[in-house]
């Protein structure tokens, strides 16, 4: 089978009421590209009819791939099991609540044709609560300084890869919080670019203040942790023989 230029991951939990508009919206923004792309659906243990709606999506469309979690293990382990499946040469990534929206997808790609491997969205005029905003503008500070990074906006999930920077990450509970910093450290040039942000019209938002404030802190420590004894993986090239000289 012949390998995709592009592989989008979604993680999902209790999406159904979105996962028809998002498929219609990814076909809709992708088709004039002229790419080959599959999309890697990761639902993480729905209790809702995504899987049910999923597999009527895939049943219609080869381009898309299931893959599910037995049980809730968060939206790092969902992003850690897509990678792992991805076979395009290029990675995005998005959420499934439509807040992001598709037809940003083809700008991403090809800012990557400036020199760039990853390039990562940046949420403007952001259709969240004031608290959201606020907790998210003060969790971007933090890890900025904490990381030595200045990634205006850690939080937007639509981000787009060079499938080898993903290759040789750690993967653990928290990671999505830092890819672009991971990936930066595996020798990966990073640029953003705004993208637009959607109000959530149905489903509920599954992370807040309460469930991922400490979990940050206690992530930051060990990404800290991390640092000091990061093997990068671009950090090695192979050289060539020395060619012989003809007589």
């Amino acid at each position: 089978m012949t390998a995709p230029d592009l592989s989008l991951v979604i993680p999902l939990f209790n999406e159904e009421e979105n996962l028809d508009e998002l498929a219609a919206e990814i076909r809709t923004a992708l088709e004039p590209t002229g790419l080959a792309w599959e999309t890697l659906f990761v639902d993480d243990g729905s209790t809702d009819r995504s899987l049910a709606v999923l597999r009527r999506l895939a049943a219609a469309d080869p381009a898309i791939r299931i893959l599910r979690h037995r049980r809730n293990a968060g939206q790092s382990a969902g992003l850690a099991s897509g990678f792992r499946a991805a076979r395009g040469r290029l990675v995005a990534t998005l959420d499934a609540d439509l807040q992001n929206d598709p037809a940003d997808l083809p700008r991403l790609i090809a800012e990557l044709e400036h020199g760039f491997d990853v390039v990562s969205g940046v949420r403007v005029e952001r259709r969240d609560s004031w608290t959201r905003r606020v907790s998210s503008r003060i969790a971007n500070a933090v890890r900025n300084w904490a990381t030595d990074e200045a990634i205006s906006d850690v939080g937007c999930s639509l981000k787009v890869y060079r499938r080898e920077f993903l290759a040789e990450l750690p993967m653990f509970t928290g990671m999505h919080r830092f890819l672009p910093t991971l990936v930066r450290w595996n020798g990966a040039r990073v640029t953003e670019l705004p993208v637009r942000h959607r109000p959530r019209l149905r489903g509920v938002a599954k992370y807040g203040i309460g469930n991922r404030l400490f979990r940050t802190l206690a992530d930051l420590f060990a990404v800290r942790w991390m640092r000091r004894r990061w093997l990068p993986a671009g950090n090695v090239e192979e050289i060539a023989p020395p060619r012989e000289e003809s007589a």
